[in-house]
């Protein structure tokens, strides 16, 4: 079992991600194949609340890190399921800081009920939507309900962001409620919401403006009904205009506008906050 600091800070990519069957040996790693004979990483848990398996995605058309997190002492089967999309050139390891001490401590101070959190590989700069051979909500939408009711776990019903990661969360809870499979709740720290096309061109993340404005949240706000919305954004977020606009629009649940920028310091600031938001509406 790798050590218990690897709770509250990132862990170092190069102890988990070794190559060849020497390095799966060294990490305790097993290997074997899923249904249709695509090589699966199962590896130990980081935590014991904490774990990652490698696992490979047709949509995305690669491997990716699926990340589970639970509370401390509270078994996952049965557990509620909450996506947690990362932002722009992270991965689904990013969910390791922090999160799995806030998750634990705000379940046993009973301020929530349980629940897991899941973090999966979306892509660098995709903005969790269809680029050309690779589909990230797809993955989301279809694959990974199915990969959750293999290990016999409950398939998500809320999902949360971060930056990219909240831009994604809110087009996930579109297309979950497009489906007639709504969400519970959805929830998005400094959501990247671009007020322009100049501006999103730059991001080299859709091929052109049509395209972006077929899925941007703030063109489609009336397609996540009345969901239950968290939103998070310091007010020196250069997403702040965008964050803002949505808060008029949307007027969702909550809201939270305080002093900070688009960094690490603002998001764990926001991050326990939203842990709770989400635990707060999940219900059986």
């Amino acid at each position: 079992m790798p050590n218990r600091r690897s709770i509250g800070a990132p862990l170092p990519r190069r102890t988990l991600l070794t190559s060849g069957a020497a390095g799966l040996a060294a990490v305790g790693l097993g290997l074997s194949t899923d249904s249709a004979g695509h090589p699966v990483e199962q590896r130990v848990s980081l935590a014991k609340n904490v774990s990652v398996e490698r696992l490979y995605s047709r949509a995305r058309k690669e491997n990716v890190d699926v990340v589970a997190i639970r509370p401390r002492d509270v078994p996952a089967e049965g557990l509620p399921v909450c996506l947690m999309l990362h932002g722009r050139f992270g991965d689904a390891m990013d969910s390791v800081s922090g999160l799995p001490v806030w998750l634990s401590n705000s379940v046993a101070a009973g301020k929530i009920p349980p629940f897991m959190l899941l973090a999966v590989d979306g892509g660098p700069n995709n903005y969790w939507h269809r680029r050309p051979g690779d589909d990230a909500m797809s993955m989301l939408l279809d694959e990974v309900p199915q990969w959750l009711n293999e290990r016999g776990l409950n398939a998500p019903v809320a999902a949360a962001g971060i930056s990219m990661g909240g831009f994604g969360a809110l087009v996930y809870a579109r297309r979950r409620r497009e489906l007639g499979d709504p969400l519970q709740a959805a929830g998005a720290i400094a959501p990247a919401l671009h007020t322009n096309w100049r501006e999103m061109r730059k991001r080299r993340a859709f091929t052109n403006e049509a395209e972006w404005t077929a899925i941007d949240p703030l063109r489609h706000i009336d397609s996540l009904g009345d969901l239950p919305i968290g939103v998070w954004c310091g007010n020196g977020d250069r997403f702040i205009e965008g964050t803002r606009r949505f808060i008029r629009l949307a007027r969702p649940t909550y809201a939270s506008t305080t002093p900070g920028r688009h960094n690490k310091t603002y998001f764990r600031k926001a991050l326990p906050e939203l842990v709770d938001f989400i635990g707060d509406h999940l219900h059986p």
